[in-house]
């Protein structure tokens, strides 16, 4: 009885608006603490970053306690994502204990911004349709990766003795597609190439036709899609079953027991 009204409480502390917005203040000061450690500064002031590092890495662990402790168990706890995540986070904070100042401490430190990400739901939200676009995001990069293959070889083969630099091999050709396709100086790569071959200029726009329209398009449509989905299910999510519509398979049995209960009616005015 004790341990779930302490259990009740950890959560009211874990689910309040001014924890939450308290544990985002403190991650936002993490992030400018080591930010200001890149800075030359006066000893003292150190010494005082220092402090306030080893006061927020306390306070991410007793965050993380609270939060441990509002949960349902270790197996509840570790079934979410996020709750492993930040666990990694926090206790990579930790080490080394003893050398907030040393250069693997800082950058493991660094990564407690990213816990921005599991406070804010909106963050997660769009992390979540990230990571579910990725296989679907895949198939399309692999035919960009074949486009860029064929597009390299034939680069390779045409261009390689006006400027071997660029086009020596396939590898080197594919690295200046890429330029290419970032719109990084490409009209002076197109340019040195029409000297020879007056035409060459197809062979390039319908290179970036390919990949900085469609293939780009393709990409953002797929993860907009993942998107919508995910701000449905959340809204599904919120609402709760009660404010679901209704199936078709619903409707049909509440006719069936409203036909039902018209007849017994019928059958007692008789």
């Amino acid at each position: 009885m004790m341990l779930s009204q302490l259990q009740k409480r950890f959560q009211r502390i874990d689910q309040s608006k001014l924890f939450q917005s308290f544990v985002i203040a403190v991650i936002i000061i993490s992030a400018l603490t080591v930010g200001a450690h890149t800075y030359a500064l006066h000893p003292s002031v150190e010494l005082a970053l220092d402090w306030m590092d080893s006061f927020i890495t306390l306070f991410f662990l007793i965050e993380l306690i609270i939060r441990y402790f509002a949960s349902k168990g270790v197996k509840h706890f570790f079934s979410k994502g996020w709750n492993i995540f930040d666990t990694i986070i926090v206790l990579g904070s930790l080490y080394p204990a003893a050398g907030s100042t040393m250069l693997i401490a800082r950058l493991l430190r660094i990564f407690r911004v990213l816990r921005l990400v599991s406070m804010i739901p909106e963050l997660r939200l769009l992390v979540n349709s990230l990571l579910k676009a990725i296989p679907q995001m895949g198939y399309i990069a692999l035919l960009m990766f074949v486009i860029f293959y064929i597009y390299a070889a034939i680069g390779s083969m045409l261009f390689a003795h006006i400027n071997p630099v660029l086009w020596g091999d396939v590898s080197i050709s594919m690295l200046t597609l890429f330029r290419i396709a970032t719109f990084e100086d490409w009209t002076d790569i197109m340019y040195e190439t029409m000297v020879i071959y007056k035409i060459s200029w197809a062979y390039y726009l319908s290179f970036i036709f390919l990949t900085a329209f469609v293939f780009l398009n393709m990409m953002v449509g797929t993860i907009l899609e993942i998107m919508t989905q995910e701000h449905q299910n959340a809204r599904d999510k919120e609402a709760g079953d009660d404010a679901l519509p209704a199936t078709q398979g619903q409707v049909k049995a509440l006719e069936q027991q409203i036909a039902h209960l018209s007849k017994l009616l019928e059958q007692k005015d008789q």
